[in-house]
């Protein structure tokens, strides 16, 4: 893998993680966290949008992907992970 290409990982994983971010918890986790929550969100995108008939193949679709799954990502950890609420 080129230097190129892992640069490319990297700015598209924290951008996602941050977009990922902003929708869910309202701000960012910081570099590290958006760029671990946008990787493995580009994963889960990549998995979920060409099961759902869609291809990307531009800079910005490819951010969008990621950004769809870090955002699954957080809700199902939220989801999981949550406080539990008290019932009255």
């Amino acid at each position: 893998m080129r230097l190129v290409e892992v640069l490319y990982i990297v700015l598209i994983g924290a951008a996602a993680g941050w977009i990922a971010g902003q929708a869910i918890k309202g701000r960012g986790f910081g570099f590290v966290g958006n760029l671990v929550v946008g990787i493995l969100g580009a994963v889960i995108g990549g998995m979920l949008v060409p099961f759902l008939g869609f291809k990307t193949t531009s800079l910005l679709g490819q951010l969008i992907q990621a950004t769809i799954g870090a955002l699954v990502l957080l809700f199902l950890l939220g989801f999981v992970f949550g406080k539990k609420r008290r019932r009255k």
